[in-house]
């Protein structure tokens, strides 16, 4: 039997323990080992080991501990998802530890570091996506608003930066009523709102908070998980299509080649998640994530192991992801479970001695990718 291939996840979410079951179900032995600054963590139970992370850290800094503990503990990948973006950016360095990098690109992962810059890569792709606007203050609020409802459309806000559904609101103009405090109201109101965007700016006028606006879109919500070489050639793609607790799975052309286009134009590598919902009845790019999806586990119904596969990418080996049958006749859906955690907490790893800085890795990403304002 060959010896195991040691896969690192660091700081993860706590989803991922069913990444760690996918790797656990490949052909050939796994150790996973699990980092976190949360002792409670799943993750650090489904593990085979773990320890918790140093927090706080600059992205140099957990860079520079990164190198040192895939040195300590001989990590063959590592799979990262905190400071994503800096660990790229030192990719030659990790493989002159023996550590190979399962993520993309620095460029792509600089491209949608911000939702706005992300917006403005899927225009230059000729992705579809939906109006949207960049605002900062209360009259680009109240503007953005006034254009969307003219269009006979329901307008809705997100944070510039973060992951999932953070810090999304429908805008309204509703006054708030006792009605509002019943059952699961996301809305907010428009004055409030511009409100408190009137107030930041007074309080740190050299501090802008970045929103974004756009028109709400509606279902289904089309999550596309893709697997990518590193010429970004996409090997394997699959839509879970989701509407209330009803899933199932996709294949259909109009998810799938923008996804597979959005691969190419970007070089995203390995595993990544295009998210589409529609507009008037036409489907858009909503959201792209440069790390494997919470979800990604269900392809598994679809005789798929793509955190495997990305494994295997990453040691150099080439993917068998062809699967049997016809994914889209699956319909399924989600329960919560039990997870246990770890009977006491882990002593922290030891701090690492102090260490020159990194060398500069260069530009992120082009200046082709600088954010727009609307985009049609």
């Amino acid at each position: 039997m060959s010896a195991p291939v040691t896969v690192w996840l660091n700081r993860t979410y706590a989803e991922n323990v069913f990444f760690i079951e996918q790797l656990r179900a490949a052909p050939r032995p796994v150790r996973v080992h699990a980092t976190h600054v949360d002792p409670d963590s799943p993750v650090l139970a489904a593990a085979d080991t773990a320890g918790l992370e140093p927090a706080d850290l600059t992205p140099d800094a957990y860079v520079a501990f990164a190198l040192d503990h895939c040195a300590r503990h001989r990590v063959d990948v590592f799979v990262p998802r905190l400071h994503q973006l800096a660990i790229s950016l030192h990719r030659q360095e990790f493989e002159a530890v023996g550590t190979a990098l399962a993520c993309p690109p620095a460029t792509a992962i600089a491209a949608f570091a911000s939702k706005a810059d992300g917006y403005a890569a899927m225009a230059d792709a000729g992705l579809p996506t939906p109006p949207w606007w960049l605002v900062r203050t209360a009259g680009d609020l109240v503007d953005a608003v006034d254009r969307i409802e003219s269009a006979g459309l329901t307008a809705c806000l997100k944070p510039a930066s973060g992951a999932g559904g953070e810090g999304f609101r429908v805008l309204t103009r509703e006054p708030f009523g006792l009605h509002r405090l019943a059952g699961w109201d996301s809305r907010v109101q428009v004055d409030q709102v511009a409100t408190a965007l009137d107030r930041a700016a007074r309080e740190n006028p050299d501090a802008a908070t970045d929103l974004l606006v756009m028109p709400y879109l509606d279902g289904p919500e089309v999550s596309v998980d893709c697997l990518a070489d590193l010429d970004g050639t996409l090997l394997a793609a699959v839509g879970r299509s989701k509407e209330r607790r009803r899933r199932s799975f996709t294949t259909a052309p109009r998810y799938l080649e923008p996804a597979r286009r959005l691969v190419e134009a970007t070089g995203m590598a390995y595993l990544s998640n295009v998210q589409f919902r529609h507009l008037r009845g036409e489907p858009v790019v909503i959201d792209v994530n440069t790390r494997p999806s919470g979800g990604l586990h269900q392809l598994s119904l679809c005789g798929l192991n793509l955190p495997w596969n990305a494994v295997q990418l990453a040691l150099g080996e080439r993917p068998d992801t062809e699967w049997a049958g016809d994914p889209t006749g699956i319909e399924y859906t989600l329960v919560s479970g039990i997870q246990p955690v770890l009977p006491r907490q882990l002593p922290p790893i030891p701090p690492i001695p102090p260490i020159p800085p990194l060398a500069p890795a260069g530009p992120a990403a082009p200046d082709s990718l600088a954010a727009g304002q609307l985009v049609h």
